[in-house]
C-alpha cells in the first residue's frame, strides 16, 4: 500500500508541474487572464500535490512515542490547509479579472495556446481516474482530494477555452468573466476538499453501514452474548473503536480476555478501522 500510495502522489505531482509549465507558456503567449488563471490553478495544484505527497508519508509513518495511535492525521490536516491556500487564491483571481473586465488588455490567442488546453483536459481526465481509483482502494482522504481538484482542473480548462474563443469573436469581456468562473471553480474545490476534511479533523462518528459492519463482527465470536455500547470516531482518516461486549460472568478471566482479543482482531481488519478498544462486561 505505501509504494502505491508514494508512487501515485510523486505521479500526481510531475503532471501538475508539466501541466504548470505548458500553461504559463499559453498565458504569456496569450496575455488571457483566462488563461493565466488556468496555469495559477495549476500551480496551487503543485503545492498542493506537493503538501499531499508529503502528507502521505507522514500517515504511513509507524506509530511513535510522540503519536501512540499513529500518524492519520496527517493527510486531513494538510488537505485542509491547502484548501484555505485556495481561497486566497480564488480572491487573488476575482480581483484581477474584475480589473480586465474594467479595462480589458489586448490578447495574442495562436492555436497552440487551443492545443495546451486541450492536452490539459485530457491529462486531468486521465489523472482524476488514477487518483480517484487509488484513493478510493487505499482509503486515502488525500488522493480523493486530489481527483476532486483533477475534475475542477477540467471544467477550468474548459472555461479557458470558452473565453478564448469569446475574446477572438470581440467579446473581450469574456476572458475577464472566464478568469472569474475560474476562480469560482478553484473556490468550489477548496470547499469540496474542506467539507469532507472538517468531518476527519472534529472526529465524526462512523456512519449507519459500518456501524453494523462492526457490530456483526463482534457478534460472530464465539462467547459474544451481546453488545451493550459501541462507540466511533475519527482520528485522522481512520475510526478508533470503543465496543462493550456482554459475555458470561461464569467463564475465567483468561477466556473473557481470549473473547475480547478476538473480538478486537475481527474489527481491526476492518480496512477503515485504525485501533479497537474492547471493554468486557459480565453478564
Amino acid at each position: 500500500m505505501a509504494k502505491t500510495l508514494k508512487r501515485a502522489t510523486n505521479f500526481s505531482l510531475l503532471i501538475n508541474i508539466f501541466l504548470f509549465l505548458i500553461k504559463a507558456a499559453a498565458g504569456i503567449m496569450s496575455n488571457s487572464i483566462a488563461v493565466i488563471s488556468d496555469a495559477i490553478n495549476s500551480l496551487t495544484d503543485i503545492i498542493s500535490s506537493a503538501a499531499i505527497m508529503y502528507s502521505v508519508r507522514i500517515s504511513l509513518k509507524n506509530p511513535d512515542e510522540d503519536h501512540q495511535f499513529g500518524h492519520n492525521a496527517a493527510q486531513p490536516i494538510s488537505v485542509f490547509l491547502i484548501a484555505l491556500f485556495t481561497a486566497v487564491v480564488g480572491i487573488n483571481l476575482i480581483e484581477e479579472s474584475v480589473k480586465r473586465i474594467l479595462n480589458p488588455y489586448s490578447t495574442n490567442i495562436t492555436p497552440l495556446v487551443y492545443i495546451i488546453l486541450l492536452i490539459t483536459i485530457f491529462t486531468k481526465l486521465g489523472l482524476m481516474r488514477y487518483q480517484s481509483s487509488i484513493g478510493k482502494k487505499f482509503q486515502s482522504p488525500a488522493l480523493r482530494a486530489g481527483a476532486v481538484d483533477s475534475l475542477n482542473d477540467v471544467l477550468a480548462s474548459s472555461l479557458s477555452i470558452v473565453g478564448i474563443i469569446g475574446v477572438q469573436f470581440g467579446l473581450r469581456y469574456l476572458d475577464g468573466i472566464a478568469g472569474i468562473l475560474i476562480a469560482l471553480f478553484i473556490f468550489r474545490s477548496g470547499y469540496q476538499i474542506a467539507k469532507e476534511n472538517i468531518d476527519y479533523l472534529m472526529g465524526k462518528a462512523a456512519g449507519e453501514d459500518l456501524v453494523l459492519e462492526i457490530a456483526n463482527a463482534a457478534l460472530k465470536i464465539e462467547g459474544v452474548l451481546g453488545l451493550n455500547e459501541l462507540k466511533s470516531h475519527y482520528v485522522g482518516n481512520k475510526f478508533h473503536i470503543e465496543i462493550h461486549i456482554d459475555v458470561d460472568k461464569n467463564i475465567s478471566t483468561e477466556n473473557s480476555h481470549d473473547i475480547g482479543l478476538k473480538v478486537q482482531n475481527a474489527i481491526s481488519a476492518l480496512p477503515e478501522i485504525n485501533k479497537v478498544f474492547v471493554h468486557i462486561d459480565p453478564v
